[in-house]
């Protein structure tokens, strides 16, 4: 059984997220944590998350979940996470930056606002990754916008795309927010960049996990 447990209260951002691992043909329950944000923008909204996702954590791994996965790209929680579950905890952040690196030599990052460069930069740096980085990026898109505007928000998150494809030699960008699983379809086929999900990245990671 693998739980992938969203952070936030917004329950359609957690439909969303199942319903992808569903497209990849992998079985997931999805948790919503209404006792935190609407949604998770920067590092205020990160510690005010993390209490009540470790319940949720604790309540996953006493179900016996073969895989957990933390449904936000600051990867909010991780490391006390890992210390309480029987079993592996992966990050959307951190499962995006390792398929990153395995697709090509450099990405780049395009997120939601400029609160959350930082959180991720810092993140980036402390798995090892910096040297592989070419430029973590704000759109200037509230995560919950990307919801409400689906389109307009789109557009603003590709024309950002496009600009790290230019100026940041770069091979893939990763799509910094869960929020972004409906970029790819809207920015559609036959580009030379790669997009690379974090949602799509962990469920194909704990789908693997459970074969080990």
């Amino acid at each position: 059984m693998i739980v992938l447990i969203n952070p936030n209260s917004t329950e359609s951002m957690t439909t969303e997220m199942v319903a992808t691992a569903t497209e990849l043909g992998v079985s997931v329950e999805g948790w919503t944590s209404h006792g935190g944000p609407a949604a998770i923008q920067g590092p205020d909204d990160g510690k005010a998350c993390v209490p009540p996702l470790l319940k949720l954590v604790q309540k996953a791994s006493d179900s016996g979940a073969t895989a957990i996965i933390i449904g936000c790209f600051d990867d909010t929680g991780l490391g006390p996470a890992r210390e309480i579950a029987d079993c592996p905890v992966i990050g959307v952040g951190q499962a995006a930056y390792h398929m990153a690196i395995l697709a090509g030599r450099r990405f780049s990052v395009v997120t939601t606002l400029k609160v959350s460069v930082p959180v991720l930069t810092q993140n980036i740096q402390a798995y090892g990754f910096d040297r592989h980085l070419g430029r973590v990026r704000s759109s200037g898109v509230p995560v919950l916008a990307l919801e409400a505007d689906p389109v307009g928000a789109g557009a603003k998150v590709i024309a950002e795309i496009d600009r790290a494809a230019a100026e940041d030699a770069v091979d893939s960008v990763v799509l910094g927010c869960a929020g972004m699983v409906g970029i790819p379809d809207l920015y559609g086929k036959g580009r030379k960049i790669r997009l690379i999900d974090g949602v799509k990245s962990a469920v194909r990671i704990a789908a693997h996990l459970q074969t080990v």
